[in-house]
């Protein structure tokens, strides 16, 4: 896919950041304020880096901006549980490709509780709101079962999809699922844009990894990120991981406390 084929390109900072925002520092809102503008090269596109350093806040902003509910869903969601998001979209502009997403949703973990429930209010209303959630309520599934459903069943046309933290209700083996979709869509014309922490989804081939530090934002290979390398690192020997944590210790003395 091209670059004029994306149906978001990039986003831009329109007007200084108000020092009194309480997100103002955070790093992602730094970069912004000093580049102006962050770019979109790619159908799929992973925000990672550590908690805190704005990945979230930045994907409601975009997802706000483009008219979708802040709580998660499509933007004919229309539901509020709690007015928290925060005014970001305002500073920003959208610099949107030539294509037209057919379709798009803001699959957000945190309250993704609240999305199925307004999603078993609109059944009460009409009988086939959830056919294209795979006809069952989400309620009914598992966390992560549920998750995969809405993948599976509601993402199908070309759209714009953007997903936080998806790993959050998922096991390892699941995540490679969820991988298997993200590349179906890709392939299919969608653009996806992903906050992770998941090694495994950011994993995926041809997609750009965007590290959000202190020192800024950029595009690195996915094995050079902090999640890939600690990951790795505690999977190679996690006794040297927790010698360094300190949990040797604790282990010592709880089997000194057995034999006395």
């Amino acid at each position: 896919m091209a670059l004029s084929e994306l149906f978001l390109e990039r986003i831009v900072l329109q007007e200084a950041i108000p020092q009194d925002r309480y997100y103002a520092g955070l790093p992602v809102v730094q970069h912004l304020q000093k580049a102006g503008a962050l770019r979109f090269t790619r159908p799929v596109t992973f925000l990672v880096g550590e908690n805190g350093a704005g990945k979230s806040t930045l994907l409601e902003a975009i997802a706000v901006k483009l008219g979708f509910n802040p709580e998660g869903g499509t933007v004919n969601f229309r539901f509020e549980t709690a007015g928290t998001h925060a005014d970001l979209h305002e500073f920003l502009g959208l610099g949107r490709g030539v294509r037209r997403p057919k379709d798009g949703f803001f699959l957000r973990a945190e309250s993704f509780y609240n999305a199925a429930s307004y999603l078993e209010e609109l059944q009460k209303q009409d009988s086939r709101a959830l056919d294209s959630y795979g006809g069952v309520s989400l309620h009914a599934l598992s966390h992560g079962e549920s998750f995969l459903a809405l993948v599976e069943n509601r993402f199908q046309r070309p759209g714009l999809y953007l997903l936080d933290e998806p790993e959050a209700a998922l096991s390892p083996v699941r995540q490679m699922t969820l991988l298997c979709h993200m590349q179906r869509l890709a392939e299919g014309g969608s653009q996806l844009i992903v906050s992770t922490h998941s090694p495994i989804l950011m994993s995926l081939p041809g997609a750009e990894v965007l590290e959000l530090t202190q020192q800024g934002i950029r595009s690195v290979p996915y094995e050079q990120t902090e999640h890939f390398q600690v990951t790795r690192q505690f999977l190679q020997d996690p006794d040297r991981m927790h010698r360094l944590l300190g949990l040797g210790r604790f282990a010592n003395d709880q089997k000194h406390d057995t034999m006395d």
